[in-house]
């Protein structure tokens, strides 16, 4: 049996069967758009948190610099000792 006869509907499947066939399609069709809406969610998410990160990241970055100039000796008291 190849892929195409695999998935070929039956050509004699009842109505009740066919009924059942069609409900269930509109279930998956349904938790498939449910799907979709929750990982648009989780993608926006995702992306107010990298934008969050790279704000907190750039103000760490910022007091980092201030610290590290505030630790060097006054250029002043270098030129004195030399």
């Amino acid at each position: 049996m190849d892929h195409a006869t695999a998935n070929a509907p039956a050509a004699s499947a009842a109505p009740i069967e066919r009924s059942l066939l069609q409900a269930r399609l509109a279930t998956l069709r349904g938790e498939y758009s449910a799907g979709q809406r929750l990982l648009a969610e989780a993608e926006a998410r995702a992306a107010t948190l990298r934008e969050q990160l790279l704000r907190i990241g750039g103000a760490a970055q910022v007091l980092e610099e201030l610290l590290a100039v505030d630790a060097q000796p006054p250029a002043a008291a270098v030129t004195a000792q030399a």
